[in-house]
């Protein structure tokens, strides 16, 4: 039987990672113990994985496939095919940002400011084009970890990632500028992509993937209304296309099915019950497949 090796990423990542595959319909199980999670899909034989460190194993073909940011596929410049960016992370569904990053009372305003210093970070080899782009030399240290509390005794400047921004600020750090936006992307071995069972797998499981990820943040909106009430409440809402609408036994009634996003929710709710809709019914969604 045929078998898709598949890279799950091993860290920040993984419980995010965890939760999309349950909402595209694969169970994942993680043993604290094993790096080798189990999954309901015979076809499918998952390995955890650092992010860092995933790219090369697909490239190398030691994985057909695997999920990972696109800030480590440019840092080992590796030959992959990049199936779909995947716009989830541990906090938010945004992309995350590589900053440089100083000391609040810093003389550093710019990259150009960089010139002869030091700068610490984990993504050494995309720092380094970054800067060799701008003409700068300045010396450039991997970063273990705890990047931030580095400047100014051990580095004078940081490249780090960040969502929010938070961390570096309770450190007392400023972002200068961003030298990069990652975010998740599924990508597989040339040759894995090129074979025509794995191929197939790889496109049923990217279409449940990014189906999930359409659905994260959204939520369905049942509702009966009267006719005479119809156009009010559809003035009220909003809609990924049109809402569906369904005639009711008592042709006076209709019922209305639409997706609407879910920080809208609490507001449209009680607009909805102004305008005359009754019964209304919130439900979660797993996927949107467009």
């Amino acid at each position: 039987m045929s078998v898709l090796k598949l890279g799950i990423p091993k860290g920040s990542l993984q419980d995010a990672t965890v939760d999309l595959f349950r909402r595209a319909g694969f169970n994942i199980t993680v043993n604290s113990r094993s790096y080798y999670p189990g999954i309901d899909d015979s076809e499918i034989q998952c390995m955890l994985i650092r992010a860092q460190e995933m790219a090369r194993y697909v490239e190398n073909g030691i994985l057909d496939a695997g999920l990972t940011g696109h800030d480590w596929v440019q840092e080992n410049d590796a030959k992959v095919e990049v199936l779909s960016n995947l716009v989830y992370s541990k906090q938010s569904f945004r992309n995350v940002r590589w900053v440089l990053a100083v000391p609040e009372s810093s003389d550093i305003h710019g990259v150009k400011d960089l010139e002869g210093k030091r700068v610490a970070t984990e993504l050494v080899n995309t720092t380094k084009r970054w800067l060799a782009s701008h003409g700068v030399t300045a010396q450039v240290e991997f970063s273990w970890g705890a990047t931030e509390v580095k400047p100014p005794d051990l580095a004078d400047a940081i490249v780090e990632v960040t969502e929010t921004g938070s961390s570096l600020r309770a450190n007392k750090l400023r972002i200068v500028e961003t030298m990069l936006e990652s975010n998740t992307q599924f990508i597989a071995n040339t040759a894995a992509w090129q074979d025509e069972w794995k191929h197939r797998k790889l496109q049923d499981l990217l279409l449940l993937l990014e189906g999930a990820i359409n659905a994260l943040s959204k939520v369905g909106l049942m509702m009966n209304v009267e006719r005479a009430n119809l156009s009010r409440v559809l003035e009220v809402l909003p809609a990924l296309k049109q809402p569906t609408i369904s005639s009711l036994s008592d042709d006076a009634w209709v019922a209305i099915n639409t997706i609407v996003e879910e920080v809208t929710v609490r507001s449209i709710i009680p607009r909805l019950k102004e305008a005359g809709a009754q019964g209304i019914v919130e439900y979660p969604l797993n996927k949107i497949v467009v």
